[in-house]
């Protein structure tokens, strides 16, 4: 089973991300991005679903700290975003973000397709 590291701060959309990929997937969850980065430590997922709008540190920066450790440049991350503005997407690729779903997550098909076309590149 593909493993999944989910990083949100908001319980509803934890939980939301849990009901549809739960079954297919291990996921481990992360409050914030202090937390992802010293769990990520000891446990590399094959794709990570980032928040970016988190208390401490948001997921430009969570991002950027994955893309330094080399056991991790090449994981896949995902951006959860509310952030939906004209510009926003290409703007977190820059980022090193690998693609931008947003939030609230509508149709999990959406979801789902995203992380299947990084995760059969695994």
């Amino acid at each position: 089973m593909k493993k999944v590291a989910l990083v949100e701060d908001n319980a509803d959309n934890r939980l939301l991300v849990q009901a549809i990929l739960s079954d297919m997937y291990e996921i481990v969850e992360y409050e914030t991005g202090l937390d992802a980065l010293e769990g990520l430590k000891s446990w590399i997922p094959d794709i990570i679903l980032l928040d970016v709008s988190l208390p401490e540190m948001d997921g430009t920066q969570v991002v950027k700290k994955i893309r330094e450790n080399p056991a991790m440049k090449d994981v896949p991350v995902i951006a959860l975003t509310a952030h939906a503005m004209s510009g926003d997407r290409e703007k977190y690729l820059l980022c090193g973000f690998n693609e931008y779903v947003t939030k609230p997550i509508v149709d999990e098909k959406v979801l789902i397709d995203t992380m299947e076309k990084f995760l059969k590149a695994r």
